[in-house]
């Protein structure tokens, strides 16, 4: 594992031996040294994370919570591990708010759906902001199909900030909920969630926020921020694909229907009626990615081994980096230059195609993200068709930057 110190400045922290931990970035991709820019899709996996997957399958393989056999009982430990310390990882109040979902997408899935079914009704309105990810966007168009609500849309400005007036003004005594993505997905702008929170609070209108792009790159407090729900995944930070976390205020989550039903998510069954479990337990139905949720808490220590704070500081030093370098290019404009950003640069050529530049970082061996990463509304929104995406992990260097400007360059090159 990384030689860090726990707790300090950022400059303590040797992120040049938290490479090492990462094999990874060791391979060559078509004759050159791999660099990954690819981060806000899915982060890389350390090694004491696959080492504990591998640990679970060779050792502690059971299914959990239902049997009293000595390997059943160690999974569910393991298991049930990861609630806490994820509880203490976000500072949430309760275990049993800390729900297990699949990723993201599912955590909101799950809020759309069993909040949707209790609070709301013909008339409501759900408002999202115009940069949210397609994950915050559809789900609530289903939900309002379903009861006859409307999604009500907060426009940004040229630099991807919300227009503050405007939000404030939309919300209202019919706003049932609002859905705000943390950080965006497409753009790397960092919204005001706990003033966006305290000024929905105002009125009684709960908040869920989108953290997918968030809690891996900087600390997150959902008491602090008073979030009603906050949804992140695993694969994101540094863990498994298949595993995701749902934060929900118990007063809520007592309110709510079970998403789905199964084993595990019940009290009592007959024919003739039954009794759900109490939260967490009544919104995991069925056989849950055990090995996943294993590994996640191994990558919840690794992470808070290095330092949220320290993590939020090298990368944001690294972004700055990064976009100074990458405006330094003719012709290259960065879409998204909100004064509050984090982790991601999205760039385009008014003459080159985002794919074609993603093409040629490729035979590089420079992985970025070319497309509109599921933000279709955000392309609209600046008039592009995609944009390239570089977004930053912490053991990411200059190196990487440095890299990724030449294979820019020549990219232009081939162009001209």
């Amino acid at each position: 594992m990384a030689k860090v110190a726990t707790s300090t400045p950022a400059e303590n922290v040797d992120f040049e031996s938290v490479r090492d931990d990462f094999p990874v970035l060791d391979q060559q991709v078509k004759d050159n040294p791999l660099v990954y820019l690819d981060n806000a899709a899915s982060s890389q996996m350390p090694s004491c994370v696959a080492d504990r997957i591998d640990a679970y399958h060779r050792n502690e393989h059971a299914n959990v919570h239902r049997g009293i056999h000595t390997l059943s009982q160690k999974a569910t430990d393991a298991y049930e591990l990861a609630r806490k310390k994820i509880r203490h990882f976000i500072n949430a109040e309760h275990e049993d708010e800390i729900i297990y979902t699949t990723g993201t997408t599912d955590s909101i899935n799950l809020v759309a759906n069993s909040f949707g079914e209790r609070f709301i009704e013909q008339g409501a309105e759900i408002l999202v902001t115009e940069i949210e990810h397609h994950a915050n966007i559809v789900p609530w168009q289903m939900i309002a199909e379903r009861y006859g609500a409307k999604v009500q849309v907060v426009p940004v400005n040229d630099d991807g900030e919300i227009i503050w007036d405007e939000y404030v003004a939309l919300l209202n005594e019919n706003t049932a909920i609002v859905a705000v993505g943390h950080v965006s997905n497409a753009l790397g702008t960092i919204h005001p969630v706990k003033k966006m929170i305290e000024a929905a609070h105002t009125q009684d209108i709960p908040v869920l926020v989108d953290g997918a792009q968030a809690v891996p790159h900087s600390p997150v407090d959902v008491q602090g921020l008073d979030a009603d729900f906050y949804a992140f995944s695993s694969h994101k930070m540094c863990g498994p694909t298949g595993f995701g976390i749902l934060y929900g205020k118990k007063k809520y989550l007592e309110e709510m229907p079970p998403y789905r039903g199964g084993g595990d998510m019940i009290d009592k069954v007959s024919f003739e009626e039954t009794t759900y479990n109490i939260s967490p337990h009544k919104f995991e139905a069925g056989t849950p990615p055990i090995a996943a949720g294993v590994g996640f808490a191994e990558a919840i220590d690794y992470l808070s081994n290095i330092g949220m704070q320290n993590i939020a500081h090298h990368e944001q030093e690294l972004l700055e980096y990064g976009t100074e370098q990458l405006l330094s290019i003719d012709g290259l404009r960065v879409i998204g230059t909100s004064k509050k950003k984090a982790s991601v640069i999205s760039f385009v050529f008014d003459d080159i195609h985002a794919t074609d530049v993603g093409t040629i970082l490729d035979e590089q061996g420079i992985a970025i993200r070319t497309g509109h990463h599921c933000a279709q509304p955000t392309m609209r929104r600046f008039n592009v068709p995609a944009t390239a995406r570089a977004s930053i992990s912490f053991y990411n260097n200059r190196e990487d930057i440095d890299r990724l400007v030449a294979g820019i360059k020549k990219a232009k090159s081939i162009f001209e």
